[in-house]
């Protein structure tokens, strides 16, 4: 059993997510890096955190599977003895025009981002309930704010997160544990690189800044909200767009 913080980050292979494990290890935690897809770059993440002198393990789950995510944090509870912070960052994008997505389409990004957050919070707070202390951080969207032509579904699941953010604070305030959102604007990840130089030039045009952010804005932001100086801030969303 560790004393030290213990904090789970999903989908944290790649882009923001890696760039919040590797910022949340910094602090001291132990990071648990989830992963879905590729085992090799979980172990790529591990081994950078590792290289900086800090923790880390990885662990293998489908957020949107219920059962899965039980076992994942009854796993980690076992090992660990506690679960300090949870940032929940796994998305998926499946961009279509409404008359033209499919069921299958709205359900997966719906399944993964919106439900998959419920599913780790479900687990998560059950413990953070009996430590009467915990971080929940969630990735909202500018796009869950403000809506995006195309982007129906991952516009629904990024609104979803602004309201389970807030409600979940209110449940679980007593217990000094903290619900936040993060609503990140345009950051230069993989989902980014594949867009034309026309969008991107169209988008740079709706930023007041002018540039697209970088995961680390990102990860310097979910840090602070799972650090002892915002204890009292919650349920709130945090812009984090370059003015947009």
């Amino acid at each position: 059993m560790t004393e030290q913080k213990v904090a789970v980050v999903t989908g944290a292979s790649r882009g923001i997510g890696k760039a919040i494990a590797m910022e949340l290890a910094r602090t001291g935690a132990l990071v648990i890096v989830n992963y879905n897809g590729s085992r090799e770059k979980a172990e790529e993440v591990k081994a950078q955190i590792e290289a900086e002198g800090n923790q880390a393990e990885i662990r293998q789950c489908n957020v949107a599977d219920f059962k899965s995510c039980e076992d994942m944090f009854q796993e980690i509870i076992s090992a660990h003895g506690r679960v300090d912070i949870l940032v929940n960052n796994a998305g998926i994008t499946r961009d279509g025009l409404l008359m033209k997505m499919s069921e299958e389409d709205f359900d997966a990004v719906v399944d993964t981002n919106l439900k998959g957050a419920f599913n780790c919070i479900r687990f998560a707070s059950r413990q953070m309930l009996k430590q009467r202390s915990g971080r929940i951080i969630s990735l909202s969207s500018v796009v869950g704010v403000y809506g995006n032509a195309g982007q129906a579904n991952y516009a629904a699941s990024k609104a979803g997160i602004i309201g389970l953010t807030k409600a979940c604070a209110k449940e679980l305030a007593s217990r000094h544990i903290t619900v936040n959102a993060i609503a990140p604007g345009f950051i230069e990840t993989e989902m980014t690189e594949v867009l034309s130089e026309k969008v991107k030039e169209a988008a740079k045009a709706q930023i007041p800044f002018g540039t697209f952010g970088q995961p680390e804005d990102i990860a310097k932001t979910a840090a602070f909200l799972a650090s002892d100086d915002a204890r009292y801030i919650t349920g709130q969303v945090i812009c984090v767009d370059g003015g947009m």
